[in-house]
């Protein structure tokens, strides 16, 4: 059998996840004949039929090709970034993946100074829930990722950085735990509590605790960012339940905080591929976010 060539199986892949050359093409930048070309040459190399095209579906031989092309292309990805790391590129890209809360509040600073120190480092930052950051960092599409709450799984290894306590931000919280004990006070209008979206990691955990907070019936109102629970909870649309180090950043709040030591902590912290190399500008990056978590918690 003569040997594969790479681009050969990275439009196979392509075009087997995306089922329509036109679209295989553009995702590539690529032209349409030359995808067909590549499939005809990988079909002429491994001597067998891959794909019929009208229903399009992969032959029997082109799904057992599929699963070794994908993990084969997925390994050549994380060893080339292995590869980056131990040549401690000065040039080149980093990509880090992490949420909106943690990249606003902890990375900001970590990044001026990593813009100075490594110029020409391209440095691009995915904003993700923490959920798609572990998956792009196990296809090492980035490098590292910074999440909450990461339960160990394989290929990731998770670091915590810091432990996340709860608060409540608003003024109703206690009138509402109390109408709750006794049912003779009457409340003005029904509790808000003021909570991220389902589509995150945060408010899983936050669902599991909401009942020791003891309220009569609430209505939930659902945002996008940490930032806008505040911006609600401050206009006084009700409660929100937000992590501790979100609201040390913020000198001039009007509304009440109120700790909340019977929710669940979690930590905060990074995950790399198990293995991994880390370059020089990743640990320096790390060594910077430590610092500014430690001054985040004066």
């Amino acid at each position: 059998m003569s040997m594969l060539d790479l681009h050969w199986l990275k439009t196979f892949v392509t075009l087997a996840e995306l089922k329509h050359f036109g679209k295989t093409a553009a995702a590539l930048h690529m032209t349409q004949p030359n995808v067909s070309l590549h499939i005809k040459q990988l079909e002429a190399a491994t001597r067998v039929k891959l794909i019929e095209r009208n229903p399009f579906h992969l032959t029997e031989a082109g799904n057992r090709l599929l699963m070794t092309s994908q993990n084969t292309l997925m390994e050549l990805q994380v060893c080339q970034a292995d590869l980056n790391a131990i040549n401690d590129l000065s040039r080149g890209t980093l990509t880090i993946a992490a949420s909106d809360i943690i990249s606003r509040l902890l990375l900001i600073g970590p990044f001026q100074l990593f813009k100075q120190e490594f110029p020409g480092i391209d440095f691009s930052l995915l904003n993700t829930t923490s959920s798609q950051a572990s998956e792009l960092v196990k296809s090492a599409e980035a490098d590292l990722g910074f999440v909450i709450a990461q339960k160990e799984s394989q290929p990731l290894h998770f670091t915590e950085l810091q432990q996340i306590k709860w608060c409540a931000l608003g003024n109703h919280l206690e009138e509402w735990q109390q109408a709750y004990l006794d049912p003779t006070i009457v409340v003005d209008e029904e509790p808000t509590l003021i909570l991220l979206g389902h589509d995150t990691r945060t408010r899983d955990l936050l669902d599991l605790a909401l009942p020791s907070l003891k309220l009569p019936k609430y209505r939930i109102m659902e945002v996008g960012s940490v930032d806008a629970q505040i911006d609600w909870a401050e206009a006084g649309f009700g409660v929100a339940i937000v992590p501790e180090f979100s609201i040390h950043p913020k000198r001039d709040l009007k509304t009440k905080v109120t700790p909340l030591p019977e929710f669940p902590t979690t930590s905060l912290g990074y995950i790399v591929r198990q293995n991994q190399i880390l370059s020089k500008a990743i640990k320096q990056l790390l060594k910077w976010v430590d610092d500014e978590i430690i001054r985040s918690q004066k």
